[in-house]
């Protein structure tokens, strides 16, 4: 492709799975922020909870300085939590909400003005867990309007070896949007190539059933093939790592569906993260750079 995948869209990467340490609200967050945001490719740093409230004052600070935007993901919160935002259990559901209004609190003391959700398990009342997840966002996103923070849901898989979410399949993820706009149009949905193996999707159907409910991009990889594996399920390794299933050709794909449909566009920049977690004997920082590396490889076949 001819000119930088920057005149594109917005690249990102989730700093709480790159940095695992900080996926609680803890660890190295300002120090591996200051590396992130002197990175010139970065324009976006999706960030968790900060358990300091002094840490987060110099986080913003922090991006602010440099001109990158935080966005916020909620799904640490509730996937640590067990939190289930589709629970049959009122009771249960309320406590997710809850969660989530909290971590919205945290997104605007950021400056963050988007949040990410996932649903809960998936379940055999299936259509009446969609009722009860419509619900949730819907009282989310009232939360969410009044503090300037948009809530978008992203896509996760239905397999028991991995988050084995009610959302799912993008066709149910659509079913769900359509039902939360009716009250809040800048709700949107979140789709991961990480994913898309696990749910037996493509990107060009994922993102073709989306549609302009697609507001939020994730270029990841998933293990699906062999138990033993050190990444097995949603654990998202470096591309191109052996046994996994996404390395520049497959993220390639994924570019050229973004651009055909109109997510990659110059007119509308919109945000492209990484999504990838070291393993074993990796640091964040090589596998960061190795990303970074496979994207402007899959730029140039596209």
């Amino acid at each position: 492709m001819n000119g930088s995948i920057q005149e594109y869209a917005r690249i990102g990467i989730v700093h709480f799975m790159a940095y695992p340490a900080c996926g609680g609200g803890d660890g190295p967050i300002l120090e591996s922020l200051a590396a992130l945001t002197s990175d010139p490719l970065f324009e976006v740093l999706e960030v968790t909870r900060m358990n300091d409230p002094v840490t987060r004052k110099k986080a913003r600070a922090l991006a602010e300085s440099k001109g990158v935007e935080l966005c916020f993901g909620a799904q640490p919160i509730l996937l640590g939590g067990g939190l289930d935002l589709n629970h049959h259990d009122a009771a249960t559901r309320a406590s997710a909400v809850e969660a989530v209004k909290s971590a919205i609190d945290q997104a605007e003391e950021l400056g963050c003005h988007g949040l990410a959700v996932l649903s809960g398990k998936v379940s055999e009342d299936i259509n009446d867990a969609i009722v009860r997840l419509v619900d949730s966002l819907t009282h989310l996103c009232a939360y969410g309007e009044s503090k300037g923070v948009r809530i978008v849901l992203e896509t996760f898989d239905q397999v028991p070896y991995g988050k084995n979410c009610l959302i799912g399949p993008t066709e149910d993820a659509v079913t769900v949007s359509h039902a939360v706009r009716n009250d809040y149009p800048d709700f949107g949905l979140m789709l991961d190539l990480s994913h898309l193996p696990l749910l037996g999707e493509t990107p060009a159907h994922a993102i073709k059933t989306a549609g302009h409910h697609f507001v939020h991009a994730h270029m990841g990889n998933c293990a699906m093939d062999d138990p033993s594996h050190p990444a097995y399920g949603d654990n998202h390794p470096r591309f191109g790592a052996a046994g996994t299933r996404n390395d520049v050709p497959q993220l390639a794909e994924y570019l050229r569906v973004l651009l055909a449909e109109g997510y990659l566009s110059k007119s509308h920049r919109r945000i492209l993260s990484f999504e990838v977690k070291p393993m074993a004997g990796e640091t964040s920082e090589e596998v960061i750079e190795e990303s970074k590396r496979k994207l402007e490889e899959a730029w140039k076949l596209v």
